[in-house]
C-alpha cells in the first residue's frame, strides 16, 4: 500500500498547496465567493461536474448498480437531468442578476421580503449537505488507512475546510479542476474498464445475474419518479449550484459549459451502475451495498491505480463537501447573520465595507460553519435520513417560490412566502406522520405548496410594477444603475430602480 499511500499523500497536499495559492487570489467578496463571474467554458464544466457529482453520486451510485442494475443509474442521472435543464432553461439569467444568494434573487423578483425564511431552509440544507459529505470520508479513509471514522472526519474535514477558508471559491474552483480531472481518469478510464474486465465481460455478466439486472426501468417507476422530484428539481434550486452559475464569466458560458457538465454526469451516472453491477457478478454475497467500490477498489485493481481511484473518491467527496461548505457560510453571512445585525440596506454594511474586510468576514464564516459541520458529522450516525431530510425542506419548501418568480410574474411575496412556509411545514410533518424515507412527504408537500403559492397570489396585490420593472431589467443584464462587482445586492438593499 506503501505507492498508494503515496498518490493520496500527495493529493491532499496538492489540495492545500491550490487554497495557499486561491489565498493570493481573492481579493475580492466576489472573487472570494464566486471567483470573479470570471471561469470560461472549461473551468466552468470542470467545476460545475465536480461539485454535484459527489461521494452519494460514486459510492451510492455504484452502490445501487450493485443492488439494482443498470437501473442504478437514475439517482445520478437524475442529477444529470435537473444540471442540463438549469443549464437550459434558467442559468442564463440566473448569470445575468449578478448576486450572491438565493435568497437575494427572490428579495429581487418580490420586493425585499420573501428572504430570511428562505435563507434558513436554504441554510439548513447547505449544511446537511456539507455533514453527509463529510461523513462520507469515514468509508474511504478506513479503506486507505484503516483508521477510525471520527479520526477519518476529522482528517479530510479538517483538510477541505483548510482550502475553502484560505481561498474561497478561487481555491475551490482550482481543487474542482484537479478533482474532475482525477475523477474522470479514476472512475471512467480505469476502474470502468477493469470492472467489466474482471467480471468477463456484458456477456458474463447477463449469464450470471438476473434478467432485471439489465432493465433499464428494474429499479421501479415510483421510485425513479420520486428521484426526479427530489434531485431534478433540487438542482434548480439549491445554493451550491446557483453559486457555481454566479461563477461564470458570460450568460453563454453558464449556459454550454453547464450542458457539458451535464452530459458528463449522464455518462457517470452510466458508468457507476456498470461498475456496481460487475461487483455483483465478482462479490454476489457482500453485507452493504455501498460496500461493493471500496470492495472492488482494494481487491482488483493493482498498485498504484488503486491509490488514484481512492483519491478519485476522495475528490468526488472533497468536491461536494467544499461546494456545500462555502454555500452554507455564504447564505449564513449574507441572508441570515446580516439581518439579525440589523445593517443590511441602512447604511452600516454593503458597498460601503472594504473588500478585504468583506473577505475576513466571508473567511470565518466558512471556518466557522466548517467545524459546526465537522463536530455534526462526528455525532450523526445516519447520512441518508439527514440527506432526505435536507432535500424534501429544499424541494418542498423553495422550488415553487423559486421557479414561480422565474415563470410566473403574477406571483406576489405573500405567496412566495405562504409557500415557504407551508410546504416546509407540510414536509416537516409528513415526515414524522409516513417516516423520514417515505416518498408521501415530497409528493404533497409540494402539492400543498403549489396551492398555496397560487392561491395567495391570486389572492393578493399584484408585485409592485416598479418591482417588476427593475426585475426583468437585471434579468436582461441591463440594470437601471450598474451593479459593483464587489458589492452584493444584499437583501433590503435598494433595488436598481431605487424601489
Amino acid at each position: 500500500m506503501a505507492v498508494d499511500y503515496a498518490v493520496i499523500v500527495v493529493y491532499l497536499a496538492g489540495m492545500l498547496a491550490m487554497g495557499w495559492w486561491g489565498m493570493r487570489r481573492a481579493k475580492s467578496k466576489s472573487e472570494f465567493l464566486v471567483a470573479g463571474r470570471r471561469l470560461g467554458p472549461a473551468m466552468y464544466s470542470g467545476t460545475m461536474a465536480a461539485i454535484v457529482l459527489g461521494g452519494a453520486s460514486t459510492i451510492g451510485g455504484v452502490g445501487l448498480g450493485y443492488q439494482y442494475g443498470l437501473s442504478g443509474a437514475w439517482m445520478v442521472f437524475t442529477i444529470g437531468l435537473g444540471l442540463l435543464a438549469l443549464s437550459v432553461f434558467f442559468s442564463a439569467r440566473i448569470a445575468r442578476l449578478k448576486v450572491y444568494t438565493v435568497s437575494e434573487m427572490l428579495d429581487l423578483r418580490y420586493g425585499g421580503r420573501a428572504g430570511i425564511i428562505s435563507g434558513v431552509v436554504m441554510w439548513a440544507y447547505t449544511l446537511m449537505l456539507a455533514v453527509t459529505s463529510t461523513i462520507a470520508y469515514a468509508t474511504i479513509f478506513d479503506v486507505l488507512f484503516d483508521v477510525n471514522r471520527t479520526v477519518a472526519i476529522v482528517l479530510g474535514g479538517t483538510i477541505v475546510v483548510a482550502y475553502s477558508t484560505l481561498g474561497g471559491m478561487w481555491s475551490i474552483t482550482l481543487t474542482d479542476m484537479v478533482q474532475f480531472v482525477v475523477k474522470t481518469i479514476g472512475l471512467l478510464l480505469l476502474l470502468l474498464p477493469i470492472a467489466v474486465v474482471k467480471a468477463g465481460g456484458f456477456s458474463e455478466m447477463k449469464a450470471q445475474l438476473p434478467t432485471e439486472y439489465f432493465d433499464p426501468l428494474g429499479i421501479g417507476g415510483e421510485t425513479i419518479f420520486t428521484y426526479v422530484l427530489i434531485y431534478t428539481f433540487g438542482m434548480l434550486i439549491g445554493q451550491d449550484i446557483w453559486q457555481r452559475v454566479f461563477t461564470a464569466r458570460s450568460d453563454t458560458t453558464a449556459r454550454w459549459g453547464g450542458t457539458v457538465a451535464g452530459t458528463y454526469c449522464l455518462v457517470y451516472a452510466i458508468a457507476g451502475a456498470v461498475i456496481g453491477t460487475a461487483a455483483k457478478v465478482m462479490y454476489p454475497d457482500l453485507a452493504s451495498a455501498d460496500s461493493a467500490f471500496a470492495t472492488i477498489v482494494k481487491d482488483e485493481l493493482p498498485v498504484g491505480v488503486r491509490g488514484l481511484v481512492l483519491a478519485a473518491a476522495l475528490a468526488a467527496v472533497m468536491s461536494t463537501s467544499s461546494g456545500a461548505l462555502i454555500a452554507c457560510a455564504t447564505v449564513a453571512n449574507n441572508d441570515i447573520w446580516s439581518r439579525l445585525r440589523g445593517v443590511v440596506g441602512r447604511g452600516g454594511g454593503g458597498a460601503g465595507d472594504e473588500p478585504h474586510d468583506e473577505v475576513k468576514g466571508n473567511r470565518a464564516f466558512i471556518l466557522i460553519m466548517g467545524i459546526a459541520v465537522i463536530l455534526i458529522a462526528i455525532a450523526l450516525n445516519d447520512v441518508v435520513e439527514a440527506l432526505t431530510v435536507a432535500y424534501n425542506l429544499l424541494v418542498g419548501g423553495l422550488l415553487v417560490p423559486i421557479i414561480g418568480g422565474l415563470l410566473w410574474r403574477r406571483g406576489t411575496a405573500a405567496g412566495a412566502l405562504s409557500a415557504v412556509c407551508v410546504g416546509g411545514v407540510a414536509v416537516v410533518g409528513l415526515m414524522w406522520h409516513y417516516g423520514i424515507l417515505a416518498n408521501q412527504p415530497i409528493y404533497y408537500g409540494l402539492l400543498a405548496s403549489l396551492a398555496v403559492y397560487v392561491v395567495v397570489s391570486l389572492a393578493t396585490p399584484p408585485t409592485d410594477a416598479a418591482v417588476l420593472a427593475a426585475w426583468r431589467e437585471r434579468l436582461a443584464g441591463n440594470p437601471a444603475r450598474p451593479v459593483p462587482e464587489d458589492e452584493a445586492l444584499a437583501p433590503g438593499h435598494p433595488s436598481p430602480s431605487g424601489v
